[in-house]
């Protein structure tokens, strides 16, 4: 008898498997094929625009994903640094063999962690509590907690042009039955798509007509403990083309083999992460597209062709790659395809991600509906976080939308749902300012060492970076310039304006042009880290925005302890509009706060709601 079952090697499966783990729950990781687990099977990167965040997010809470990052990256970048330190983000070329293998490792070394190799197709349901599972030989494993995070796995059928499959991605072995099974326990099934660019030899590239795109020469990382950093001039670049409109004409001429186009498709694809054909259907005024060429592994001789996702057949995929420059004269190793996979209605989670429909059963990753590495991890450390909860008897780790872009996206999934594979973006964050790349830690790592994931080494040492950062900021205030100063001649040098009057260090900082590392000459300041240095200036030069965020988010905070009943029936709340009612007893919200961002619940379905609750539960 397990603690926990995690069903799935991913990303999510990882992460669910070694939070419990390390916090003394005995667990198993089944997966189909052990070599497969932390693969990645689409895109060798890990973070970019808000993705990158939610990688800090994972390490701040204690989770694996950043940590294997910064030990196996070919290249690392900081996006959006011409922007504001709330969409600033950082993506990490990946290598795709070395990723896995570092973090097959780790899972190998964990104690209280047991890998066995099997394809789940049952569960094991008793008075609508999940007791295990059934693998495909008939094994059956028991446990007290289930997390399912089985992928893209789920009945899944590779497509390419009219043809297609059953088969997982790469080839790997598919789920055939599970998702019939969750279907007869109660659960909604979507079927959903997503789909991967082909791969071309690296040496059929003639780089000369591409544009060279290298990393960021500093000192990045996703990991807060990481102390060792690949320099720039060992890291490996990509580089930059682009499509064309011969490109173009040869894909609308081929439409109709499409599988999208060609009636094949069932499923949903990405929004934000189009095929080229939808690109070149849904912006047909554009008269070219990025396509970015990134190296794989040190250890292999592919490319990834970024931005040229296609269900085209492969005379197509041969005839129109060669039209894009750079690339006339490669050699495909890997075609394209789509990829159609079910997934459940996340509106059917709890905030905890355990399922409403069966008791003790969490669910992570791709089968909640959404895409990417990043988005799935942090979905499965929190799963694993909350499984392990409640076998203590504790209450779940919830994350406001205004403490992490990981609680953003659970709380999207839960209560607005989403019927195409979700993707974190900047965009969906109202609070992005607070819940930036580079204050993960001060916003996350207390609740990483409250439940065991930080160990005391780790959480004192950001206590004194904390400390060193604050006590600084307090320093600067009472620093200050005249005129006279020998200062000025900074100030001109980076054109910015001569003191006319007596100014302190910290108001100068909040200059535009100007950053901690500028006037550090001058101030005669102690031995802060680059990181140190960086949040110094964010904190100062920003700190009216930040507590203007800060007092819109206490406003909703204040909604969100306004706690629902669980047992309340909304058919009894008088006046409620009918669509209303039927949003709230599908997703019965656990507060107030929720239920206002439930889509079709307007400010008098809460004013409603609030008198209903004021005059009910006051009298009992």
């Amino acid at each position: 008898m397990y603690d926990i079952i995690v069903v799935g090697g991913g990303h999510a499966g990882i992460e669910a498997a070694l939070a419990p783990a390390r916090m003394k729950q005995k667990t198993v990781l089944v997966t189909s094929n052990f070599d497969n687990v932390g693969s990645l099977p689409c895109n060798t990167s890990i973070g970019g625009p808000a993705k990158g965040i939610i990688v800090r997010e994972i390490d701040a809470l204690g989770g694996q994903m950043a940590v294997t990052a910064d030990k196996t990256y070919l290249q690392m970048k900081m996006l959006n640094t011409a922007k504001g330190p709330g969409v600033q983000s950082l993506r990490g070329q990946a290598d795709k063999i070395k990723y896995p293998r570092y973090m097959q490792k780790v899972l190998k070394e964990q104690e209280n962690l047991d890998i066995v190799e099997g394809m789940v197709e049952d569960l094991i349901v008793e008075d609508n509590t999940v007791k295990g599972v059934i693998l495909d030989d008939g094994q059956k494993i028991m446990g007290k907690m289930v997390i399912l995070t089985t992928g893209t796995y789920l009945k899944a059928e590779i497509l390419c042009g009219h043809q297609k499959h059953p088969s997982g991605p790469d080839q790997q072995k598919e789920s055939k039955y599970l998702s019939t099974r969750l279907a007869k326990l109660g659960f909604r099934i979507q079927r959903l798509k997503t789909g991967t660019p082909p791969r071309v030899d690296i040496n059929s590239v003639d780089y000369s007509k591409t544009t060279l795109q290298p990393g960021t020469d500093a000192k990045l990382a996703f990991s807060f403990r990481t102390k060792e950093f690949v320099p720039i001039d060992q890291q490996v670049p990509c580089y930059l083309t682009y499509t064309n409109e011969k490109t173009h004409q040869i894909i609308r001429d081929n439409l109709h083999k499409s599988s999208m186009y060609g009636g094949i498709v069932k499923g949903v694809g990405p929004r934000y992460c189009p095929s080229i054909e939808d690109k070149i259907v849904k912006f047909a005024d554009k008269k070219q597209h990025q396509i970015f060429l990134e190296p794989e592994s040190r250890e292999m001789n592919t490319i990834y062709v970024q931005g040229f996702s296609s269900s085209l057949p492969h005379d197509v995929q041969e005839e129109m790659i060669r039209t894009i420059p750079g690339l006339e004269n490669c050699k495909i190793l890997k075609y394209a395809y789509a990829i159609e996979y079910d997934a459940i209605d996340p509106l059917q989670l709890w905030p905890s991600l355990e399922t409403k429909v069966i008791k003790n059963l969490f669910t992570a990753g791709q089968i909640n509906g959404t895409s990417g590495y990043e988005e799935a991890a942090g979905q499965g450390l929190i799963a694993g976080i909350n499984a392990s909860l409640k076998l203590q008897g504790k209450a779940p780790l919830v994350l406001k939308r205004d403490e992490a872009y990981i609680g953003v996206m659970i709380d999207d999934l839960v209560t607005k749902g989403t019927d195409e594979p979700y993707r974190m973006l900047t965009s969906r964050a109202e609070y992005r300012l607070l819940i930036r790349h580079d204050n993960a830690d001060e916003r996350l790592m207390k609740y990483g060492h409250d439940v065991g994931l930080i160990n005391d080494e780790v959480y004192d040492e950001y206590l004194a970076k904390m400390k060193g950062i604050f006590d600084e900021i307090e320093r600067l205030d009472t620093i200050r310039f005249t005129p006279k100063h020998e200062i000025n001649d900074l100030l001109e040098q980076y054109n910015s304006a001569r003191l006319t009057e007596g100014i302190s260090a910290k108001e100068l900082i909040k200059r535009p042009e100007l950053t901690y590392d500028m006037i550090l000459p001058f101030v005669d300041g102690p031995e802060l880290s680059e990181e140190q240095r960086r949040r110094v200036t964010i904190l100062i030069k920003y700190k009216g925005y930040i507590d203007k965020a800060k007092r819109q988010a206490e406003k909703q905070t204040k909604m969100e302890e306004k706690k629902i009943p669980s047992d309340i029936d909304y058919d009894q709340v008088k006046n409620l509009a009918l669509e209303a009612r039927q949003k709230l007893n599908k997703i019965r919200p656990l507060t107030i706060g929720q239920a206002t961002r439930i889509s079709g619940i307007n400010p008098a379905d809460i004013s409603v709601l609030l008198i209903y609750l004021k005059q009910k539960y006051n009298e009992e």
